[in-house]
């Protein structure tokens, strides 16, 4: 055997004895609990539950873990568990926990209905170990802890996605929660005194979303969140015919995102809404409220009024015309408008809101239009938004009447800088017996005032 040869048999045969010792030691099992807690939190909770069967040592390794997801859909060991099986875990879980705070904690129940009182009995448990991450997710009715909720200054993120009633205090605050996420949500008041405002401060929210709520709060609702950027709320008085007139009240100075979709049966007051870059407005009114339209475009104008600083707006407005078609005549100036959805709108309001948004870029018209009066076309003045901005325009819902014709010779005619023309056609069409080509080229004849204008069509709408 030459020297090389030896040289590399000997180191491997250091190699072997190196990798004996490593074993011996077995590293794993010598790191600390919390070490292997977090390691652990990996795992999907079940299979971490699991390791409880590789050892003595094993034994109460899993009682460190700090992320903890409970789904009852997922399958264990290959099928699902039974309802009292699964109640039984969480129940063990939650009782045998650590005493390390848990860093997140997702509870998603849809596959059985369970008692309301375990139900909030979990949440409460959670909640009182300093969680930081927290959602939840059941269809069926809770006893939700509210105290315990409004009282939990460990919690970062917060997503409740249930049916149920959350008690909102006089005055709450908590100071970490950066994200808040709420749907299928009751707001009922603690305080039986209706003249004094509740508030709820949130010093480093950056994120605010509420979706399906029923707000049935009777006093004011003041929202104090000074990082606030984006804002979403669906805001649903509740259903008895108890008149409401308490308001939501945002204070944040930095809002750039708001979005609103409800019945406008509270007023909506934004602090500093020229903050506000982009927002989205969606009014739906209730059949058996009818009554109340005045009230309803006075809030509406008033909320338009706050945004009027918009760049991007969506307003997207459900059974309103009908019942209210001068709802537009008294619209704020959008100086800073440039891009603009609608669903709802007739002629004359649609002329009123391009006269009021002389920067526009694009416009989308979700629906069409309602009616065209020809005689208001050729009184009116040209929109200035034609003659220097307006590049884009989405004719959407288009059933080929004759004052959605003239509308799009209007615009052909007067959109100086006008590059992109879309026209989706109504889906009903494609079953009648118009002749949609014929109507192609009755369009593509018009005359143009922008010599780079492109015309498409789209035979769906929406498509």
């Amino acid at each position: 055997m030459d020297s090389s040869a030896a040289i590399m048999d000997g180191t491997a045969k250091e190699f072997t004895r190196w990798q004996a010792k490593v074993e011996e030691r077995d590293i794993i099992s010598q790191m600390h609990e919390s070490i292997l807690g977090h390691i652990l939190s990996f795992l999907p909770t079940m299979e971490a539950v699991r390791t409880s069967v590789l050892s003595k040592g094993w034994i109460d390794v899993w009682t460190s873990i700090t992320n903890l997801e409970f789904n009852d859909s997922v399958p264990f060991s290959g099928k699902k568990m039974q309802k009292e099986q699964y109640e039984y875990f969480v129940n063990k879980m939650l009782l045998h926990l650590g005493i390390l705070r848990t860093q997140s904690f997702s509870l998603c129940l849809t596959s059985y209905h369970y008692e309301p009182s375990m139900v909030g009995a979990w949440i409460s448990s959670i909640l009182e170990k300093g969680v930081q991450k927290l959602h939840i997710q059941y269809a069926d009715k809770v006893h939700f802890p509210s105290h315990t909720l409004f009282s939990c200054n460990s919690l970062v993120q917060l997503k409740l996605q249930m049916t149920c009633s959350l008690s909102v205090p006089t005055f709450a605050c908590l100071p970490n929660l950066q994200t808040l996420s709420i749907s299928g949500i009751k707001l009922l008041s603690e305080s039986p005194i209706y003249s004094k405002d509740l508030i709820l401060s949130f010093p480093l929210l950056k994120v605010f979303e509420a979706k399906g709520c029923e707000w049935s709060t009777k006093q004011n609702l003041c929202i104090q969140a000074p990082l606030l950027e984006k804002c979403s709320m669906s805001v649903w008085t509740s259903l008895s015919n108890d008149p409401c007139k308490s308001s939501i009240k945002i204070f944040s100075p930095h809002l750039t995102d708001f979005s609103y979709e409800g019945d406008l049966e509270k007023e909506i007051i934004l602090s500093n809404p020229s903050s506000v870059q982009t927002a989205s407005v969606v009014i739906v009114i209730d059949e058996d409220r009818k009554e109340n339209m005045e009230k309803l475009g006075f809030q509406l104008q008033k909320l338009l009024t706050q945004i009027r600083e918009v760049e991007r707006l969506k307003l997207l407005l459900y059974k309103v015309l009908v019942n209210a078609a001068d709802i537009f005549t008294l619209l704020p100036a959008f100086g800073r408008l440039t891009y603009l959805q609608l669903n709802e709108v007739t002629g004359e309001a649609l002329l009123n809101i391009l006269h009021n948004s002389p920067r526009l870029d694009t416009l989308v018209l979700q629906n069409g239009v309602f009616d065209f009066n020809k005689d208001a076309l050729v009184s009116t003045s040209v929109p200035q938004c034609f003659l220097s901005s307006l590049k884009v325009f989405q004719f959407k819902g288009f059933n080929v009447h004759e004052h959605e014709l003239l509308l799009a010779k209007f615009v052909m005619a007067n959109a100086a800088v006008l590059e992109e023309m879309t026209i989706c056609t109504a889906f009903w069409l494609q079953y009648s017996d118009i002749d949609i080509e014929s109507v192609k080229e009755q369009i593509l004849s018009l005359p143009k005032c922008s010599s780079s204008l492109m015309i498409q069509f789209s035979q769906v709408n929406g498509s």
